[in-house]
């Protein structure tokens, strides 16, 4: 045998490629901040920048233009407090971008994250009690809220990131009694306490003012407690469920692809980003780095990528 017939030049291995990308296996984040006509680079992850809704319609243009179908909206609001009641406003920064975004194009899909850290004034995912911890059974109902406020405003998928025990199930049984049966979940199922949210919490303000998010998050030592989440969340309705973050946890990945029917979501996340784009733009590694990056994090099993990097790929694509 000689594998090597089969690379013997660019046609050849692209005849025989195993693994490949598409537009539409992307999710492309987008951060939408109050105010009008704002177009702001983010410091800590170059090239991805805040949006005021009015400025949203020419962005969701250039996405669409390159096939992109599906956009993940996480809102900024001006005011914070303990409850996070920004977070489920009927007029809130989410319902009203939602809004915006299906004026603009009937065609694509508008995700929600579905949480209450860049609402509230301690930061953290959920109310707390009288101890300062995260009530679990209490943020069920403020959840339930929020999904509720942006499935109204025509969301297409909603995604709780909160890490809640019980949401999906609460959040299932209110978007069907409000008649929202069509609204799909996808869960951050696996979502681990990682390091590699640094940016992003810089971006949307969300970093914890008190304590850390690790009785909430999951301990990146652990795959078994992976799978019995996503089992969990299938059994409570979840439509999509999702790993967080993509490079350290490829094996994980691998595992829930293996364990599940559903489609598994994968999230590039802002620290991941900005590693790359920081050593590409140094000369430390080439551009290709990053098209070999996600290309892995299809290899390991991800139906769904959620990437800062759309954009670029698809450009390099054609």
């Amino acid at each position: 045998m000689r594998p090597r017939r089969l690379r013997l030049n660019e046609y050849i291995r692209d005849l025989a490629r195993e693994t490949r990308l598409h537009a539409k296996d992307f999710i492309y984040p987008i951060f939408v901040v109050e105010g009008t006509g704002i177009k702001r680079e983010i410091p800590s992850m170059p090239g991805q920048y805040h949006f005021s809704i009015d400025m949203l319609s020419e962005e969701i243009k250039k996405i669409e233009a390159l096939n992109i179908r599906a956009a993940l909206i996480f809102g900024i609001p001006e005011k914070k407090d303990a409850l996070g009641r920004e977070s489920y406003a009927k007029e809130g920064i989410v319902p009203r971008a939602v809004g915006e975004i299906k004026r603009a194009s009937s065609q694509m899909i508008v995700v929600t994250d579905v949480c209450m850290c860049s609402y509230t004034d301690h930061g953290h995912c959920g109310i707390l009690n009288d101890r300062g911890q995260v009530d679990n059974d209490k943020t069920l109902l403020y959840l339930q809220n929020i999904a509720l406020s942006h499935a109204n405003a025509g969301a297409d998928i909603v995604a709780p990131s909160d890490m809640m025990d019980g949401r999906v199930q609460a959040i299932r049984r209110a978007l069907d009694e409000a008649g929202f049966t069509n609204t799909a979940i996808m869960s951050y199922s696996v979502k681990y306490a990682s390091n590699f949210y640094s940016p992003f919490r810089s971006a949307a303000s969300s970093a914890p003012s008190i304590g850390n998010r690790k009785s909430y998050q999951m301990d990146c030592a652990n795959i078994n407690e992976a799978l019995k989440v996503v089992r969990l969340d299938e059994n409570e309705g979840a439509d999509i469920v999702m790993v967080k973050p993509a490079l350290a946890y490829l094996d994980v990945v691998r595992k829930v692809k293996d364990s599940t029917l559903l489609p598994v979501a994968v999230y590039n996340v802002s620290g991941e980003y900005a590693m790359l784009k920081h050593a590409v733009s140094a000369g430390i590694l080439p551009p290709e780095a990053i098209m070999e990056t996600i290309i892995s994090i299809k290899r390991a099993g991800a139906d769904i990528i959620i990437t800062y990097f759309a954009k670029e790929l698809i450009e390099e694509l054609g």
